[in-house]
């Protein structure tokens, strides 16, 4: 047989093996993959459950929703339907994944969660899913398919005031490590017997909770994504700092930038009962400076165009409502976690700029803590490789390849090779 007639062959059988199922509406949650193959595509529900479109993840990175006129991904009644790069369509079987719902208790607010997991009874590591600061449901994250998809046991739990999960949204980190702690504890007895280690991973603030969580529980690893090693007050700096270079300010608004977040810092730390004689002083100075009016941080920019008596009145309650620790010590809290520690870092994060976090976490390498650091070049905050639109904003278009690899690896213990365009960094101190 020639290869042009076996080539012909091959797409005649995989049009006759898709168009024989027919097309869903919608695809059951989970994960799609070919037989004896370890690619993947994850579908699971957008967060707004009017929309019947559904959003969809693929090993490599490339991330979007079935809605889409060009969806390379279409639901099938005994599959996934996907269209490669050359056009051809292959039908991708649903993996075997299962899920156990369930909940557990912490400080007294019943959690919701659910175990993911390959169906096998082999030991496998564990992982459980530490939130970020968004009050999405976290149970049905693609996040946590991806990572099952690759042979790992994951929890997906609801933060507390989201999702289905009680008590009251928070942002304090104290309390949002209890409640990982206790869901590492729940999960390792509802997989009892079936975990060889287990740990965190933590996106964005959760960088700041997953490495403390692991200082309070059994914890064997931890990993973070495009986390922060600087204090919440340093964040809202550095991001003034990243506007300000970009805009190319000069010296003297780096001096006032400065000013103005040790101004805003006093008045949060303080709540709000020290701090507004400085900031009027700033806001006086900064008149007449468009860059002024522009500056934004996390919340610096904000406090700068309100006025004193909106501040003094009701300050607290639109800048301070969720107990955040706004002066945490990163590097001390991590200076205390003794277990294997993954940091990935977005070298572009505009809502996490890296610089101080890198260096910290080369210095805490140094030391000779156990922390590998991996940064990918042309990302932006979530991993997302992006394009910037004529107005300077962004539009994030995949996870960067490699990262989701990446992770599931260094979680197994089994980090090998290369991870897209992703670069280990602070070898030479080991």
């Amino acid at each position: 047989m020639s290869r042009r007639f076996a080539a012909l062959a091959a797409l005649l059988l995989v049009s006759t093996v898709a168009s024989a199922s027919a097309r869903a509406t919608s695809c059951p949650r989970g994960a799609y993959g070919p037989v004896g193959d370890s690619d993947f595509v994850v579908v699971v529900p957008l967060p707004d459950p009017s929309q019947s479109a559904q959003r969809y993840l693929f090993r490599d990175g490339r991330r979007g929703s079935t809605g889409d006129a060009n969806t390379p991904v279409h639901c099938m009644t005994d599959g996934a339907e996907v269209r490669s790069a050359d056009g051809s369509v292959v039908l991708w079987p649903r993996r075997k994944l299962a899920e156990t719902d369930t909940t557990f208790d912490s400080h007294g607010a019943r959690m919701a969660g659910r175990l993911i997991e390959p169906s096998t009874g082999d030991a496998l590591p564990l992982v459980v899913m530490v939130h970020g600061s968004e009050r999405t449901s976290a149970t049905g994250s693609a996040y946590a398919y991806a990572l099952a998809a690759q042979g790992l046991r994951v929890f997906a739990y609801d933060k507390r005031g989201t999702g289905a999960s009680e008590g009251d949204y928070t942002q304090n980190f104290e309390l949002l490590a209890d409640d990982a702690a206790a869901a590492l504890a729940h999960a390792r007895t509802l997989a009892n017997g079936r975990v060889s280690r287990a740990g965190y991973f933590g996106g964005s603030q959760g960088g700041w909770v997953a490495p403390l969580a692991s200082t309070r529980s059994a914890a064997d690893f931890v990993a973070v994504g495009f986390g922060l090693v600087v204090s919440p007050i340093d964040e809202d700096r550095e991001q003034m700092i990243d506007e300000a270079r970009k805009a190319g300010l000069g010296a003297d608004a780096m001096a006032a930038i400065d000013r103005l977040s040790q101004a805003t810092g006093r008045l949060l730390t303080s709540q709000f009962r020290d701090g507004l004689e400085a900031l009027g002083e700033v806001r006086r100075d900064l008149e007449g400076q468009a860059w002024a009016g522009a500056i934004q941080g996390e919340h610096s920019g904000q406090m700068l165009r309100t006025p004193d008596d909106v501040l003094r009145r009701v300050g607290r309650p639109l800048f301070d409502q969720h107990e955040l620790i706004w002066n945490y010590d990163s590097v001390g809290a991590l200076r205390k976690v003794k277990v294997p520690l993954l940091w990935v870092l977005a070298e572009d994060d505009r809502e996490a700029p890296i610089e101080r976090t890198r260096d910290a976490l080369l210095g805490l390498i140094d030391d000779g803590r156990p922390i590998e650091l991996y940064m990918f070049p042309d990302t932006d905050h979530g991993m997302f490789e992006y394009e910037t639109l004529p107005d300077g904003s962004r539009r994030g278009t995949r996870i960067t390849d490699g990262y989701l690899r990446l992770l599931a690896d260094w979680i197994r213990g089994t980090p090998q090779g290369s991870y897209g365009r992703g670069m280990r960094l602070g070898d030479e101190a080991r």
